[in-house]
């Protein structure tokens, strides 16, 4: 009697999960576990951000510099001496970029700030005498804000966004490099470790994932740099033509900026359309104004698709909520970091997104995927045996 009870008692309570209602709590409950274990494991890449941070950045620089790994190792080098000659040309390739960087804008930093806020005071003469309705106390406390923070002493460290002293820092900078060097030398064999206790199916779509991460990486490191680059040398060189101040760390600024897109470059040119406000006049700030936006426009419409590709091209909205995410979790590195991550998250989506049978195998020279160039071979060979069939009946 008592076993008879508790059954009824068990399919009752089962039945009442059977329904809408009923599934609708089982799938609220799943989403709250999965939002909760995402948060724990948020939380704990932010407390190891001095372990995070190098590694993203590491495997981020492997994926633009393995092409070259590979070409050397094409053209008969051993692979421990490619890895060799690609990461010394990095470490010295990177270290003299980051060296005439801070070199350009050091020297003249305390003059870029006084302009800057020169050109801050401009714009809140221009706005309390113009047509707009902005009260001048708003005006005040937002230039005072401003200029503070850019004057004060904790400018740097609010930059950095958590990486307070410089013990960190090198501490960092060691460890990506070390990180890197092993990327570039046994980046597949890595991969291949973690892929060994999957099989089948899951195997496939995960070195799939791997492969094309790789790829969307690369093409965003190198395709950003190129970008930034063309950026930097046409309003640099707009800049010195129209005799604006201060135009080489303001090109230095815009190619750094480039690597935060839509916000990066664009802030950029504020500052350099602010400091030709107070050294040139509202006219050349309105020529830079507009040359900003015409290199923002060629970014978007022309240089990305054509050195990017449409693979890596984002929503707009996709890319704000991501650098908010960004800043918000890691500050300045966050952002930069934000959107090629975004971009690997959305092409390791589409991976997982297409069917089992038709996945993202490899594809031969027609274009057809593994499943398909079976079903075309197994046709030729069916059509061949038909056709050696009728011409051994003519023969007869």
């Amino acid at each position: 009697m008592t076993t008879t009870s508790s059954t009824v008692g068990a399919v009752k309570a089962r039945g009442l999960w059977a329904d809408g209602f009923g599934r609708a709590g089982t799938r609220a409950a799943q989403f709250i576990l999965l939002l909760i274990a995402v948060s724990v494991a948020v939380y704990g890449l932010i407390q190891l951000k001095l372990i995070v941070i190098p590694l993203m950045v590491a495997l981020i620089l492997a994926a633009a510099l393995n092409p070259v790994v590979a070409f050397l190792r094409g053209k008969g080098l051993p692979s421990a001496l490619a890895t060799w000659i690609t990461f010394l040309a990095a470490v010295v390739v990177l270290g003299g970029i980051v060296t005439g960087i801070v070199f350009a804008v050091r020297s003249e930093w305390d003059e870029l700030v006084t302009a800057t806020a020169g050109g801050f005071e401009e714009l809140q003469k221009f706005v309390a005498s113009g047509p707009l309705p902005i009260d001048q106390t708003m005006i005040d406390r937002g230039i005072d804000a401003v200029t503070g923070f850019a004057t004060s002493s904790q400018f740097g460290a609010g930059a950095l966004a958590g990486v307070s002293t410089a013990a960190e820092v090198i501490t960092g900078v060691l460890l990506g490099a070390v990180v890197l060097f092993y990327f570039l030398k046994d980046g597949g064999r890595i991969w291949n470790f973690f892929l060994r206790p999957f099989h089948g199916e899951r195997q496939r779509k995960l070195r799939s994932s791997g492969s094309r991460s790789l790829v969307v990486l690369g093409q965003y490191v190198r395709g950003t740099a190129i970008i930034a680059l063309i950026e930097a040398v046409v309003i640099g060189a707009a800049l010195f033509i129209l005799q604006v101040p201060l135009a080489l760390p303001l090109a230095v600024i815009v190619f750094l900026g480039a690597f935060i897109p839509m916000v990066g470059a664009t802030v950029a040119g504020i500052l350099a359309a602010l400091i030709a406000l107070v050294a040139n006049g509202p006219v050349v700030a309105l020529i830079v104004v507009a040359i900003v936006i015409g290199i923002n426009q060629l970014d978007g419409h022309v240089l990305q698709p054509i050195v990017m590709g449409r693979s890596l091209r984002l929503h707009g909205l996709v890319i704000i909520l991501a650098l908010a995410a960004g800043v918000i979790l890691a500050g300045i590195i966050g952002a930069v970091l934000a959107v090629p991550l975004a971009a690997v998250t959305w092409a390791i989506i589409q991976v997982w997104a297409q069917p089992a049978d038709t996945g993202s195998g490899p594809a031969n020279g027609n274009g057809l995927t593994r499943v398909r160039w079976k079903a075309f071979i197994a046709a030729r060979r069916a059509a061949l045996a038909a056709r050696t069939g009728r011409e051994a009946r003519k023969r007869s």
